[in-house]
């Protein structure tokens, strides 16, 4: 997830995808770390069948240097384009 002007970047691990972006751009957790700071663009997603590969792979990203997060973005969506919409279409 990134927010409006892509400066801002949320990684998280989710069985529910669709659901938890809703939960995200809806703030329904206020004092959320993605509610603070408007990260409400999903920007890349990954699926895995088994939970610890999700994990894994979340925290190689969190633990990655800032332009690896972004050269995987530009890789994948170089426009940065709001991925939610293709979710729920």
């Amino acid at each position: 997830m990134a927010n409006s002007f892509n400066t801002v970047f949320y990684t998280g691990v989710t069985s529910d995808l669709q659901g938890r972006v809703w939960q995200h751009k809806n703030n329904k957790f206020p004092k959320s770390f993605t509610s603070r700071y408007k990260c409400y663009k999903l920007v890349d997603y990954s699926f895995f069948s088994e939970i610890e590969e999700a994990i894994y792979e979340e925290k190689r990203i969190k633990g990655g240097r800032r332009q690896q997060k972004i050269d995987s973005v530009v890789s994948k969506n170089p426009n940065w384009i709001d991925l939610y919409e293709g979710l729920v279409s």
